[in-house]
Formats: structure tokens, C-alpha cells, sequence
């Protein structure tokens, strides 16, 4: 064995049945890190020539099985030849696992994801523990990459083509009951019962599991390209094949060797290799440990919040009020009149239909939301949430109600999407307790919350503000109070620059195709409907006076005439069922048209980093994805800076502005930028 430490322990009992423990002591969760693997080949190679009657594989950890490989050793591997080794040593251990000349079973207690559910699939059976979680899944694509330890091989022989192509290209999780179903289980047991399970399995002397006939009949060589052409067209729908390449090569792969053993797992390990050292998957995991990075912050052991009081129940407001009681959060939800409250109440009923499990978990969370007209809940409130409409007026007459009733120890907050909290505390008795949560709209699908402080809040207060947020599983941005802090700040140029292509005849089709040809999820035209062309507007006013920018007259018109957008169904487009109707485009599309949508964003970014607006230029990159969508793939704005050439960039700005006026004048943060 080597000198790393234990991972693996072993105890054979009276019957012959080796109880195999993945346990590994320098983490939360199992992961297969190498040192891992080298220690599980010497165990497997010391049972080939005497093997136990079976093999029960389970996780040390109540928390789950396995989580995956383990992501932060992908750096080190710096070819493609280097990443393709490392997946066949990967691919050849769990074909010795499987070759074994006795029965094993891997007991899945919890998450089974990537390289947890390959190891499992090597094994003779799967033995689910019931729970209703999805838990179940093969997510590399959202790396950029796919299975590499044989994965795209055997979901397929499981599975079938359908159930596992679809794992592997959504990355979506699955939980043990569906698992079971489609072939990726075998048999699943209570908590308690799991070991005599595990050995009833193992004697069970079932075959392994086979994909059903319809799925071997889709898995024929003659039949493959139709069904490949039919799934290369639902990817393309969301994802381009230059932005995401790995969902594309899991096509190809099947369609050319079926999920054959005999040349299946070389072909996987070869388009593995090129995928981790290509710059998608590069800036994917980046991703990954940037979103880690946003969740570490915070000081542990503060103090935690119980109950939420939220004032406004407008669409902001009533869905942060729904997603604290998801999140498990008791709730009063104040505005006006019950009238007011209702539709918010509807909203969130919906919203609890998709996201809990049992009727049971359905009526818990719907009784942990309150409508509350008199604002009795600002009493016993640990946290309240003024989610008005963007009045500074408004706001301090709020604010100077609510101090009078609320707990000593309790903290108020403000969802302002643009005003400066320096403006708004000046009614407070202590202003320094007073925070930022600014959250996007929709509130239940983007995963960011500004945390915006001023520079003497109280450290304590922000401390438990990340502890909030990461209790409702949101990500926490920590910004100064700066006008627009950052989300909206980035946007505003890169909105206001689609108007200027606009006025200068470029269509709105034309100006949002050439940003989603980038890599954005939408355009910003159609961003500006969906968030209102009102809250526009509103947000504008304050990032015209902090920066000397003009709002468009045609924005002010269209406010005035009630078109605000999908929220009014007529706003640059008009909306039917939730969804714009596009005129086509034609007509002048300048050559640069990307580099003049995105490069006023990007610039604005290296001015909010030099302006300390966001300390930290990782955490800035993480909160522009994870709060606007920008492009995953190329890793956030300074990222994308920095491979296409920090002067390179800053020199197209400059020719921008000598043409197109002083709006592109590169920030003097540029130089700092490294």
C-alpha cells in the first residue's frame, strides 16, 4: 500500500463477504482522487487470486457515496495524451473491479455522481438506499466533459440509449426510484436493511442488468445515425457545438461504436482527453471552484436566522418571500391589502408543486408562508426584507416604521436594485446594521444575491447575511454600496449599447442574435423586456446620475404608454405565452458588432474591480455568471479578457471610442489588470 492516507478499509466476515469501506478522512464527501484509485488497485489485485464469496462496496460518509472524480487534480493533467492516460488507468481499474470472479455490489446511500456512479456500474449490482432526493447522475457536461471511466459505455448496456443518453447530456440527477427503473438500480432497501440487503443481492444469482429491446434495437449500427441526428438537433436548440463541444462528442461516440466494450472505453478515453484540455472545459471547472469559492464566504458559528419578514408583495417581493419558506424559512409576506398578497400566494403554491416531494413536505412548506396585511411579523422577525417599489421617499417612511417594532437584534434589509444604502439609512437608528440582499428576478431560477454593504456596516451583520443566504442555497456577492453595485452596473452599458445599434438601423433580432451568438443565455433587448422596461428605466435614473448617462427618450415613451415589456406583453417585442414574437432581421449587422455589445460590459467589470465596488477579481468573474448568465464558457468577463489579450482588449476600446464616442474610453483599472 502507499504512504497516503486510508481510504479504503476492508473486514471480511465469517461468510466470506468482503465489506469494502470507502471512507476519505481529508474531506466532506468521497472522492476519487488518485491516490484513491492506487489504493483500491492494490485491494482488487490482492483478491484475484483469492477471491471472497462477494463484495459489498459502501461509503463511510452518511452524506453520500461517492461524489465524483476528484476536480481539483484536472489542472495537472496539461495534454491530451496526460488526460487520456489518466482515464484509461481509470477505465482499466473498473474493468479489473468488474472481472472479478465473484459477485459485488455497491450500496448507494446518498449522491452516486460521475466517476461515484461509473465505480458503481463496475460492480455486479447497485443497491439503492430509499430516499426521494435525485441523487442519481453522470453531470460532466457541465464541465465541458463526459464520462471517462467507461460511463458512456455502460449506461448504455444499463440503461439504454435513451435513459442514459439523456443523463449524460443534460447532467441532470435522478432519484433511486427512477434509477431503479430505467436499469441503473437493482434493488433498494430502508436504512436499516441495507447490509442483509446487500448480501441477499449479492447471493441473488440475477444477471446484470440489460437495456430493454426497444433501446438495443435504437443501439443497431443502421439505426444510430437517425437517432444521433435527432438528438444532435435537441442539443443544438441550447447549445452550440463551438460554445459546448462535449455534448456533441457523447453523440459521436455512440453513434460510432454503440457503447461497445471492444473499442468503446479507447474512443472515451482519446475524446475525454481533448475535452479537459480545451478552453470550454477549462473555464467550466474554473467555474466550479468559483462558485465553491462564493459559498465559503462568511464566518461560521453566527448567528442563524429563523424568521423572515418581507414587505412588498410585488414579483420580487412575493418570490423571495416564497423561496425563504421553500428554504425552510417561517414567512409573513405584508403589503397593502390581502388583494395585493394573493397573487404572490398563488405564485408561491406553484412553485412549492414543483419543488417538493410528497404531499406532506407540500403542506409543511405551505404553512411556513404567511399573509400578513398589519405587519405583526415585523415583530418577531431575525430578518426583514424591504422589497418596495425604488422611491427613496417611500422607502425611509418604511424604514422609520419598522425600527419602532422590530427586535433589537433583528436586521433589516433592503432589495433596492440601484440606491445607495448611504442614502436610504439616514432615518436609522443604527445604520450600521443595515445591509443590501439584492436579489434577481427570477428569484427561484438564478442562484445570485448581492450582500451590499457600506464601508462601516457591521462585519457580524454581513457574517450572518451570507449565513441567510447560503441557508436559502442562494450565492452571496459581497459589493460596496456603489450605484447599480455590480450586476446591474455590467448591464447597463450593454443594454444601452443595443439602443445605439438600434438607432444606427441594426434590427433587434439582428442585435440580440449576435449576443447569443456569443454565449449569452438571452440578448439584451430581450433582457430589458423580461426585466421590465419600468425597473429599466428606474435603475437608469440612478446610473445617469452617478455617471453622466442620458436615458433614451424611446425608454421614457414607451413607460409612459404602458409598455413595459413581457410583464405588460408589449414592450420592443410583443410577448405570447411567456415567449417574444422576433421580427426577422436583415438589413446592416456591423462586422463588430460583439465586441461593441460585450466589451462596454467587460469594461465595466475592470471599473468596478478598481473601484473596490468587488474586491476580488475571481469573485467578480462568479457574480457577473451566476447573476447575469454571462457566457459560462469563457469564464466571466476579466477571463475573457485576459484570453483574448488584456492589451489587445483595451486597444479595441480605444479604436471604439475614437469612433464611436467616449462611452468605450477604457478605465484606468486596465493598467492594474494582470
Amino acid at each position: 500500500m502507499t504512504d497516503t492516507p486510508q481510504y479504503w478499509t476492508t473486514e471480511t466476515d465469517d461468510n466470506g463477504v468482503l465489506w469494502l469501506c470507502i471512507d476519505r478522512p481529508d474531506t466532506s464527501a468521497n472522492t476519487l482522487a488518485g491516490a484513491v484509485l492506487m489504493q483500491l488497485g492494490d485491494i482488487i489485485n490482492g483478491l484475484k487470486d483469492k477471491p471472497p464469496t462477494a463484495i459489498v462496496m459502501y461509503s463511510g460518509k452518511t452524506n453520500g457515496f461517492i461524489m465524483g472524480a476528484d476536480i481539483t487534480e484536472f489542472s495537472g493533467l496539461e495534454s491530451a495524451a496526460d488526460a487520456s492516460e489518466a482515464m484509461r488507468l481509470g477505465q482499466g481499474l473498473f474493468n479489473e473491479l468488474e472481472a472479478l470472479p465473484c459477485p459485488s455490489v455497491a450500496v448507494i446511500n446518498g449522491f452516486a455522481l460521475g466517476g461515484g456512479l461509473e465505480i458503481a456500474m463496475a460492480c455486479t449490482y447497485r443497491l439503492g438506499i430509499e430516499q426521494p432526493k435525485p441523487v442519481i447522475g453522470l453531470p460532466e457536461v457541465q464541465l465541458g466533459l463526459h464520462p471517462g471511466f467507461g460511463g458512456t459505455v455502460r449506461a448504455v448496456q444499463f440503461a439504454g440509449v435513451r435513459a442514459a443518453m439523456d443523463l449524460m447530456l443534460t447532467g441532470r440527477s435522478i432519484t433511486i426510484s427512477k434509477a431503479r427503473k430505467i436499469g441503473l438500480v437493482d434493488d433498494t432497501c430502508k436504512t436499516d436493511d441495507w447490509r442483509d440487503a446487500a448480501v441477499k443481492l449479492a447471493k441473488s444469482g440475477r444477471p446484470r442488468a440489460r437495456a430493454g429491446l426497444v433501446d438495443r434495437l435504437m443501439n443497431l449500427a443502421p439505426v444510430r445515425p437517425f437517432v444521433a441526428n435527432m438528438m444532435r438537433k435537441q442539443v443544438a436548440r441550447k447549445a452550440r457545438k463551438d460554445h459546448y463541444p462535449a455534448p456533441y462528442a457523447i453523440i459521436d461516440l455512440w453513434q460510432r461504436y454503440g457503447a461497445s466494450p471492444r473499442n468503446g472505453y479507447d474512443a472515451e478515453a482519446d475524446s475525454m482527453g481533448k475535452l479537459m484540455v480545451g478552453d470550454t472545459s477549462r473555464n467550466l471547472v474554473r467555474v466550479f471552484f468559483l462558485q465553491n469559492k462564493l459559498k465559503s464566504q462568511g464566518a461560521k458559528g453566527t448567528r442563524k436566522y429563523q424568521r423572515v419578514h418581507v414587505i412588498g408583495a410585488g414579483v420580487m417581493g412575493g418570490d423571495i418571500a416564497a423561496w425563504c419558506a421553500l428554504r425552510g424559512f417561517d414567512v409573513t409576506l405584508q403589503d397593502r391589502a390581502e388583494e395585493y398578497i394573493q397573487p404572490a400566494i398563488d405564485r408561491a403554491n406553484r412553485l412549492f408543486d414543483k419543488k417538493t416531494y410528497n404531499e406532506p413536505d407540500r403542506m409543511a412548506v405551505g404553512k411556513r408562508l404567511r399573509a400578513d396585511v398589519a405587519g405583526d411579523g415585523v415583530a418577531d422577525a431575525d430578518l426583514i426584507i424591504e422589497a418596495i417599489f425604488e422611491d427613496l421617499d417611500a422607502k425611509q417612511a418604511l424604514y422609520k416604521d419598522v425600527q419602532a417594532r422590530m427586535k433589537a437584534d433583528a436586521v433589516l434589509a433592503t432589495n433596492t436594485s440601484s440606491i445607495r444604502l448611504e442614502e436610504l439609512r439616514t432615518v436609522l437608528d443604527a445604520p450600521t446594521r443595515f445591509i443590501g440582499l439584492h436579489f434577481f428576478n427570477p428569484v427561484a431560477q438564478l442562484p445570485l444575491v448581492e450582500l451590499v454593504r457600506c464601508d462601516d456596516t457591521d462585519q457580524e451583520v454581513i457574517d450572518e447575511g451570507f449565513g441567510f443566504i447560503k441557508g436559502i442555497s442562494k450565492l452571496g456577492l459581497e459589493c460596496s454600496s456603489s450605484p447599480g453595485f455590480v450586476v446591474n452596473r455590467l448591464l447597463a452599458p450593454y443594454m444601452a449599447e443595443a439602443m445605439h445599434l438600434h438607432e444606427e438601423g441594426v434590427s433587434l433580432r439582428d442585435i440580440d442574435k449576435a449576443a447569443e451568438d456569443f454565449g449569452m443565455p438571452m440578448g439584451p433587448v430581450e433582457l430589458v423586456d423580461t426585466v421590465g422596461i419600468d425597473v429599466a428605466v428606474g435603475v437608469s435614473k440612478v446610473l445617469g446620475k452617478a455617471f453622466d448617462r442620458p436615458i433614451p427618450d424611446g425608454l421614457l415613451a414607451m413607460v409612459e404608454e404602458g409598455n413595459l415589456g413581457r410583464k405588460s406583453g408589449q414592450g420592443f417585442y410583443r410577448w405570447e405565452d411567456g415567449k417574444a414574437v422576433k421580427p426577422e432581421g436583415g438589413g446592416n449587422v456591423p462586422a463588430n458588432i460583439q465586441e461593441r455589445l460585450i466589451l462596454p460590459l467587460v469594461n465595466e467589470a475592470v471599473a468596478c474591480l478598481q473601484e473596490n465596488v468587488v474586491t476580488n477579481a475571481d469573485l467578480l468573474d462568479a457574480g457577473v455568471i451566476f447573476g447575469t448568465g454571462f457566457a459560462p464558457f469563457r469564464g466571466g468577463p476579466l477571463q475573457y479578457a485576459r484570453e483574448r489579450g488584456i492589451d489587445k482588449t483595451r486597444d479595441e476600446l480605444s479604436q471604439l471610442a475614437e469612433k464611436h464616442g467616449d462611452r468605450y474610453q477604457p478605465h484606468a483599472g486596465w493598467d492594474n489588470l494582470d
